[in-house]
């Protein structure tokens, strides 16, 4: 049963192993997490501008095929869409690919672990977890 959603920092942090406490949780928490296909786009656009493109395009595919990428649905961006109204109106926005991530994030149900906590904290009714200072 899928439980979190995993930000794109925590992604890299697993690739790069560094700090080493993520990859563990990422290891233990095997089968109840996913991404965002919003996500996985930028995984896959870092990697592309990157020096090392193969190397990272490598690294960025072994990843995602070990993680259920969910699509963008009704439900998700209808949260979007209110967070970033939300946000916008209270003059404290956050980046746009944030926002669909916390939408799709929240309309699951789902926690979001980030090392982002200082945008995605101002997301009403987001579930976070920070795996960088919980180790």
């Amino acid at each position: 049963m899928l439980r979190y959603m995993l930000d794109t920092n925590i992604l890299i942090y697993t690739i790069r192993n560094r700090p080493g406490e993520v990859r563990a949780k990422f290891e233990a928490h095997h089968g109840t997490m996913c991404i965002s296909a919003a996500t996985a786009m930028e995984l896959i656009y870092g990697a592309q501008k990157s020096q090392a493109v193969e190397r990272n395009v490598a690294a960025v595919e072994g990843l995602l095929a070990r993680l259920d990428i969910l699509d963008l649905d009704l439900a998700a961006a209808q949260h979007a869409g209110e967070i970033r109204a939300q946000l916008a109106q209270a003059g404290t926005p956050i980046g746009p690919f944030d926002v669909m991530i916390a939408g799709h994030a929240r309309s699951k149900g789902l926690v979001l672990v980030s090392n982002n906590t200082r945008e995605f904290e101002r997301v009403d009714g987001l579930r976070l977890e920070n795996w960088v200072q919980s180790s």
